[in-house]
């Protein structure tokens, strides 16, 4: 695929994840394009999909091989999207996530910044945490 091509279908995927839009995902995943691709300015879809709690987005990027743990690194939009989704308290895009494998002990920002859970306690997003809490154990 050629490299302008791919941006271009990295940012339809990365738009299309974040409005909610499994239809267009899944359209936009069929052309072949690795579910990881970031668009232009670093975020990836799963991340954009997981911070805004769209679970069945989310489910679909991962089981088309979309990496659970991977940063985003777009302005506004870095972090992992376990992370991403703590913060919110999207409790079944979190619950998606650990089950494709997500590493609950993970800090983003390379390793320097919060861990999920320490994002859902600050939430404040009970539920939320309790879900992490259990799956750090």
């Amino acid at each position: 695929m050629k490299s302008r091509l791919r941006r271009k279908l990295a940012g339809r995927l990365v738009w299309a994840a974040g409005s909610e839009d499994p239809a267009t995902v899944r359209a936009v995943l069929r052309t072949g394009l690795h579910p990881d691709t970031a668009d232009t300015q670093g975020t990836t879809a799963l991340y954009a999909a997981s911070v805004h709690g769209d679970a069945e987005t989310a489910g679909l990027l991962l089981r088309a091989g979309a990496s659970p743990d991977r940063e985003s690194a777009g302005p506004g939009s870095e972090g992992t999207p376990l992370c991403a989704a703590a913060c919110w308290g999207h409790t079944e895009a979190v619950r998606a996530l650990l089950a494709y494998g997500a590493d609950p002990a993970l800090r983003e920002d390379d390793g320097q910044g919060r861990t999920p859970l320490e994002w859902a306690e600050a939430g404040p997003h009970p539920e939320t945490a309790k879900l992490l809490l259990a799956a750090t154990r």
